[in-house]
């Protein structure tokens, strides 16, 4: 078998060295209830705290206003649902796009059930959400407006400053999941009241992530039982993972504008080697989008055989979204941007890290040359003009 090349970065990134071995050390010295008054229990209640520091540096924000949670989804949850189940005077009426994350988009369809009113904006062709029409929506019932970073399929950046500024009362949740480590973001700076992060798309270990809150926001807990996390998110820590999160956002900030620059030369490389070598390609991401992130359609193909060729020769990718790729549905971000069945049907997911090489994207393009002939759907048209 040839050697791996990771494309798939997006739904989950390798851990670093030193985060496994941070991960195995605390797990076998540093074992003990955070909660527990004795010594192993101080230990570590002191690595969460150290962690906690780590981690709101990163934000620039202050310690109380980080808590720890099991990753983005349940982040996610806990910034939307504790926020308005603490504030049920602020109003009835949300706000958010078509095209966010599941973990998103699935509270945002509960809450209508729930007695909200919710409006789902549009994007554009490109995914970029217009905010005068976010503007336009907000009334004084509005209670919350929730928007991605960077969307998790396409790569598109959402003008998050600019939605800041025009959301008056409203209080601003950013799913920041794949931004955080690829991006300087700044809360206090943006106008973002609630963020929600997470540990394994940075090279950190999975179960683990984090929600910023500002502290003049209140929330409610959306887990009952033993009150931790100042009384936000109970249940006993995660220490190894917590401090595993810590260590991967210390090496990645460290590296932040490297890894960023080598990841946008990698993805304009990638999408030369694309439109000069492989025919009726359609690159979907816009021009502008996170580096991190390329999707392309590929005519008269099915994305996920596609794929399942690719693993054959040790190359990993993803049709999209790997929290609902198993749902067999089309999916509901590129379907937004207004894109034809079999467009969207022959779409993958390359997604890059600062540890793939120009070599990793030669050898892609190469196996795509083999791979398309041989599982080419019929269907007697030319495809996309280039």
């Amino acid at each position: 078998m040839s050697r791996e090349i990771y494309l798939d970065n997006s739904a989950t990134t390798k851990p670093y060295d030193k985060v496994i071995e941070a991960i195995n050390d605390i797990n076998k010295n540093i074992y003990g209830n955070p909660s527990s008054l004795h010594t192993k229990g101080i230990e570590a209640e002191k690595i969460i705290k150290n962690s906690r520091e780590i981690i709101a540096k990163t934000l620039l924000a202050e310690n109380d206003e980080i808590y720890f949670t099991s990753g983005g989804t349940e982040g996610n949850n806990l910034a939307i649902l504790g926020y308005l189940k603490g504030n049920p005077r602020k109003g009835k009426h949300v706000i958010t796009t078509k095209i966010e994350h599941p973990s998103v988009l699935e509270v945002f369809k509960f809450l209508s059930t729930e007695g909200y009113k919710v409006d789902f904006i549009d994007v554009d062709q490109n995914g970029v959400v217009n905010v005068k029409d976010i503007e336009e929506k907000i009334c004084k019932d509005t209670s919350l407006i929730s928007i991605i970073y960077v969307n998790n399929e396409i790569g598109t950046i959402e003008p998050i400053e600019k939605i800041a500024k025009i959301k008056k009362d409203a209080v601003l949740h950013v799913d920041a999941v794949q931004g955080y480590g690829k991006f300087k973001i700044i809360p206090k700076k943006i106008g973002i009241d609630l963020m929600t992060i997470s540990s394994h798309k940075i090279h950190g270990p999975k179960g683990v992530g984090a929600i910023y809150k500002n502290k003049n926001i209140r929330i409610k807990p959306i887990l009952l039982g033993g009150g931790q996390e100042s009384l936000i998110r109970s249940g006993t820590e995660n220490v190894s993972g917590i401090y595993g999160f810590a260590t991967a956002a210390n090496i990645t900030f460290d590296n932040i504008e490297e890894n960023y620059n080598k990841c946008k030369k990698l993805k304009e490389f990638f999408i030369e080697k694309l439109n000069s070598e492989i025919y009726g390609v359609k690159v979907i991401s816009p021009k502008d989008s996170s580096p991190y992130i390329l999707n392309a359609s590929f005519e008269n193909i099915r994305g996920e055989v596609l794929l399942h060729h690719l693993e054959e020769k040790n190359i990993f990718v993803s049709t999209g979204s790997a929290c609902s790729s198993r749902r067999n549905v089309h999916s509901h971000v590129l379907t937004a941007l207004g894109l034809s069945p079999s467009c969207i049907e022959g779409a993958i997911r390359f997604s890059f890290s600062h540890t793939n090489s120009e070599e990793d994207i030669e050898e892609t393009v190469d196996a795509l040359k083999s791979i398309l002939p041989k599982i080419s759907i019929k269907s007697g048209g030319r495809g996309w003009k280039r």
